[in-house]
This record gives structure tokens, sequence and C-alpha cells, in this order.
């Protein structure tokens, strides 16, 4: 016991040293001020730049951040997870044969005083399909009647089943009985977009905050590039009244010591944090432990021959101790995957996917080397090729991971592999483009359902960096995002699930989550699953004034 509390203290002494060295003053009593000097402004942080807030461009988490509190669709999650009413004044009616969607829209504005319209979002999602826009998220869309065959070219914008009835009725036609439809709207590239703005920018369009006009509570009015982000209350919001803070200031800070001094000398009210920080905080109320739809998985480029060897695929993933990396490099309270969908995906509304299909992660260094010998034989080699690159993000859990992956492939495997951390962006560029070798990717699920996991690895998805493919896989994930009987679906996703790990067409990391410590002033600001968003609607710092 009392080996345990010197270990203790001597982790709290070298993080104490860290933070000092970081370069900002340090103090050990603390003021319970809000970081904003005031009672109306939150100061919170990420780690990245936005790298698109153009929503029917935008791919990733946080720009889907930003755009959940500048601009709103017809539903919103709430803090339960539920789609709630936002834009829509209610749910939609839906027809006995679960095809016709139809949605009646409150009395709302845009930034500058102009209505929201249902022409507004039947641009919007219009745009996303339309080829000429090259949105990688247009898929999301395909639930809808003729949407993916305008996308291909094999249909034309008219026919495409969403249309504006009249300036308040939204109706949607769709191909199939689509049981996750009504929370797919809750979703970021379903918001609406302003004709008018777009085109009058064109490519400029979302580029600065002048670029741009919105619908949600609060808007953006200045953006920093690599710095920071500044979102004021928006005056025009249909329900400003719940709006309670007046500004929201985002900076961007990738390194986690930096944010967590910050934070202590109460310059942040939230910041991320990484396990080495995560002892000071854990049994404190500040402590946030954020729960997502998240897997985290290793891609290979399968446009490779190298890679194209599935005994080489296998022998990576048995020689990475997933185990290992959860419990004892993250240290984060994320969990070791064995499968891709996360065990915080439903199958229906009784049962979690993971639960009817659960699959542990396998470790086998034994095996690996074997399989590996065999794999190089079969390629006619004697060794590996080249130096293998793995290409992943410049911040915490990334770098660690890739550090880590780089010397279990040395022990386990004899593999020499270069480290390649950088910029969220440009991890996302080199992932479109196969400029990899290895690539540390991941998914927040876009909507509770199987399916958004399943979708990625198709072999026309853009989300497929590896360019893995398989004709069977295809036509279960297919089938299943059409088929109206959910107990039918729930066995052709688990069946091409199989396909994918028994394949090793990636290898599933961790299911993860994200760890902060919040100011216990700050209120009513909580996240969602979907998205991995935070939602700052009904903020508010309980901090009386003097």
């Amino acid at each position: 016991m009392q080996q345990k509390k010197v270990k203790h203290w001597l982790h709290v002494f070298v993080i104490l040293i860290i933070l000092c060295l970081s370069g900002c003053q340090f103090t050990t009593t603390l003021s319970p001020r809000p970081a904003g000097k005031n009672n109306r402004t939150l100061v919170i942080t990420d780690n990245q730049e936005p790298p698109n807030l153009d929503l029917s461009k935008s791919t990733d988490v946080v720009s889907g951040r930003i755009l959940n509190n500048v601009m709103e669709g017809l539903l919103r999650f709430d803090e339960n997870q539920k789609a709630q009413p936002a834009i829509a004044k209610s749910l939609p009616t839906i027809s006995k044969d679960q095809l016709t969607y139809t949605f009646h829209l409150r009395d709302a504005k845009w930034s500058d005083g102009k209505p929201v319209r249902a022409q507004d979002f039947e641009y919007s999602w219009k745009r996303t399909l339309n080829p000429k826009t090259r949105s990688e998220y247009a898929f999301i869309f395909f639930p809808i009647q003729n949407a993916e065959e305008y996308h291909l070219g094999k249909a034309k914008e008219e026919d495409v089943g969403v249309k504006a009835l009249d300036d308040k009725t939204l109706q949607v036609k769709l191909r199939a009985p689509t049981p996750y439809f009504t929370e797919l709207t809750a979703f970021d590239t379903y918001q609406p977009l302003r004709k008018d703005i777009v085109e009058k920018y064109g490519d400029e369009y979302a580029k600065s905050p002048e670029t741009m006009v919105y619908n949600g509570p609060f808007k953006l009015t200045e953006w920093k590039h690599d710095a920071s982000l500044t979102l004021k209350k928006n005056p025009y919001y249909w329900d400003a009244k719940k709006v309670k803070l007046d500004t929201v200031e985002v900076k961007i800070i990738k390194d986690v010591s930096t944010g967590v001094n910050l934070y202590y000398t109460n310059l942040l009210d939230f910041t991320l944090l990484s396990h080495e920080f995560a002892d000071l905080y854990r049994n404190k109320p500040d402590f946030t432990v954020i729960k997502t739809l998240s897997t985290r998985y290793l891609e290979f480029n399968q446009t490779q021959k190298f890679f194209q060897n599935k005994k080489i695929r296998q022998a990576i993933d048995y020689a990475i101790d997933k185990r290992e990396l959860v419990e004892k490099v993250l240290r984060d309270n994320s969990t070791p995957a064995g499968g891709l969908i996360p065990p915080t995906i439903k199958a229906n509304d009784e049962q979690m996917y993971r639960s009817l299909y659960p699959v542990q992660p396998k470790f086998d260094p034994n095996q690996a080397r074997k399989l590996y010998r065999e794999g190089l034989k079969e390629l006619g080699l004697s060794k590996q090729p080249k130096v293998f690159e793995i290409v992943g993000d410049d911040v915490g859990k990334a770098k660690k991971f890739m550090d880590y992956f780089k010397e279990q492939m040395r022990k386990h495997l004899g593999m020499e592999v270069k480290v390649t951390a950088i910029p969220f962006k440009q991890r996302l560029d080199r992932g479109k483009k196969q400029q990899f070798d290895l690539l540390l990717g991941g998914w927040n699920g876009d909507y509770n359902d199987p399916q958004t996991f399943i979708d990625l690895f198709l072999s026309n998805s853009p989300f497929n960096r590896g360019k893995w493919r398989n004709a069977r896989y295809d036509q279960l994930v297919i089938k299943a995002s059409t088929h109206p009987n959910r107990e039918q679906r729930t066995n052709m996703q688990m069946e091409a699930e199989k396909i994918l790990l028994a394949d090793h067409a990636i290898i599933p990391l961790y299911y993860d989550v994200s760890l902060a410590v919040t100011k216990p002033f700050v209120k009513g600001m909580y996240w969602n699953y979907v998205g991995n968003n935070y939602t700052l609607k009904e903020a508010y710092l309980d901090f009386p004034e003097k």
C-alpha cells in the first residue's frame, strides 16, 4: 500500500515539473474565476484546426464540432442522445410504408435576418449530391430515392426524392425503409445552406467567417488559422432565449501539457487530456470522460502487392498487443478492439450490436512470425522490400501508438517501420491519395447503427483508403442498407463484418474515448456520441458575480 502512494506522488511530482517547464506561470493557489473573465464567455480548446467548414465537403469531427454550434438541421441530438425537433417544429410525419417523411419547419432565421426555408435544405442536400461538388459525404444521403443515382450521373437533380413543397414543408422520399433516417437528419451534412451565399463566394465559401451565414445558436465571428476561433451568440437564432453564453473562444492547442497548464492557471475552462495528466484529475469533479461511437484502426495500402498478401496483413495484426496498447501505453479508458463496430452501437432498440457478436483481439507473436515468413515466401521475398511508412496525426494518442507499433514490428516481426506524424488535415489528404504504406485512421459514427461503420469499406467508398475489395462484402452491405427486417439486416451486417475481420482488411485497435477536464462551474455543456460533437446551446457558467 505504501509503495503505491510513493509511486502516485512521484507521478504527480513529475507532472508538476512538466507543467512548470511548459513555459506558462504555475501557481499553487487557484482562483475559481472563469477563464473568459466574465460569466458569459466560455474558453475551451481543440487539438486541431478545422480543415473545412463547408458542410457539403467537411468529413472530420473537428469541423463538425464547430458546425454543430453555428448551424442547425431539422433535428438536434439532446444530452440523452435522442434526436429532437430543431429547425423542424416536430418529429417528421412518416407514411405507413415508411418511405415518405414530411418535415414542417418552424419560424427560424439566418444570422442576417432572412428566413430559413425548406428550399435551403433541398438546395444543401442536392448540392452535396451533385457530382461536381465531389463530396466524400454524398453517401450519407443514399437512403433517399435516386440520391445515389444522381451522384453517379445516372439520374437528374429533379429525380432526387427531396422537395420543398412550400417555404415551411420539406418532403423526403426514401428508396427503402431506413430505421435510422430520422436520426440522420440531425447529422451535420443534413444542415441547410443558403444558395445565394454559396454562389456569391464560390470557392471562398466557408473559408472565413464573413463568407458564411449561420442558423445555429452561435455565429463564427473570428478565425485565426491554427490559433483560435471565436463564436458569438446569434441574436436571430429561433431559440436564442436558451442561449446563455455571449462568447465562446476555441483555442487550438495541440500540446496537452500546454493545455493543462493554461487550464490550471485559469486561462481555460475546458481542455483535452492525455493519460499522463489524467491521474491528476481522475478523482476530482473536473475529470470528464467523453464517450463516443468511435473505433481507431490501421489500414493497409492494398494498391501495393506486399499488402495484398493476406498472411502479411494477418501477421501484422497478430503482432500488436492491443491490451498492452490500451492498458500500458494509452491508459485513457479506451478498450481494446476485436472488431470494427464499437460497443456503443445499437443493433436494435433493446440490444447492443457487440452483445450479439462479441469478438476479442488476438495477440500471438509466434503465429505472427510464422505467417510473416510464409507471406514473404509467397511474394518471392526473403525480407521486406523497403522501410515501411506508417502515417498518422501529430498529436497525443496517434504519436504514442505509432511509436508503439514501430517497436512491436521490430520486436515480433523484424520489420523496419518509419513513423510520419503530420497535421490532421495533411493526414486526411494523404489518406485520400493513398500516399502511405500503413495509415492510422478511425471513424466516429454518423448515426447509431452498424451501417455507419460497415459502409466504410465498400469497394467504392471514399473512406476505404486502403482500397480493399470483396464482392461478397459489398453485396451484404448494400443489401443491409435497404433491408426492411431489422433482425435479418443485423445478421447481414454481422456476416459482412466477419468477412472484413477474417480477411484482416484492417486492424481494429481500440474503441476510443476522450478525456478532458472541465471547470465545475461549467454547466449544460454536453457531448453527442454521434459525430463526437459538443453542444453549447444551453451551456452556462454557474459562478455568482461578486
